[in-house]
């Protein structure tokens, strides 16, 4: 099993976390997320630290207790530094422009793709061809870069497509005569 619910998480400076009975709430710089609380592990703030541990000795607790350590973690770095995630765009004409809550994406199809984007997550442009998504939750920041990148995933031959910075395409061989 995970031990990952033995550490507890450091709670930083200017983050503050309630815990109710079903469930936490952290609030810090950058906004404030919930998260539901499980019933059967146990969670305690003490001294800047907030502790977990199953709330009795089945499988199912104390694999809970890890996820919840996990998630709080992510919460909490999320309303202190945020979250970002880095899309480049590859191909002749593709294009990205940031137009307040909206993404307009030409990705050569007959009619420009627009994207809304969701409360709590913002978009940047600093090139035509690159986007930058941040927010301070770490699944909603996910789920939208997934959701630009299925627009026109990288296709194996030419490697066109949107891809996550640093994403290498395998690219395939054409076919030979």
């Amino acid at each position: 099993m995970s031990r990952v619910a033995r550490v507890p998480v450091t709670v930083d400076k200017g983050v503050e976390v309630q815990i109710a009975t079903d469930e936490i709430t952290v609030k810090g710089p950058l906004g404030t997320l919930k998260q539901p609380k499980a019933g059967n592990v146990n969670v305690t703030l003490a001294n800047g630290e907030v502790s977990f541990a199953a709330a009795d000795e089945s499988r199912e607790a104390r694999a809970m207790s890890g996820t919840m350590r996990a998630l709080v973690a992510g919460m909490v770095q999320g309303v202190s530094k945020g979250f970002e995630r880095r899309l480049s765009l590859v191909g002749v004409g593709y294009r990205a422009q940031a137009q307040g809550d909206k993404l307009n994406l030409s990705l050569g199809f007959s009619h420009p793709v627009v994207h809304q984007m969701p409360v709590g997550v913002k978009c940047v442009t600093p090139t035509q061809t690159e986007i930058v998504i941040s927010g301070s939750d770490k699944q909603k920041v996910g789920q939208v870069a997934a959701e630009v990148r299925g627009y026109k995933p990288p296709e194996p031959y030419k490697g066109k497509g949107v891809r996550y910075f640093g994403e290498t395409v395998i690219i395939k061989e054409t076919k030979k005569k």
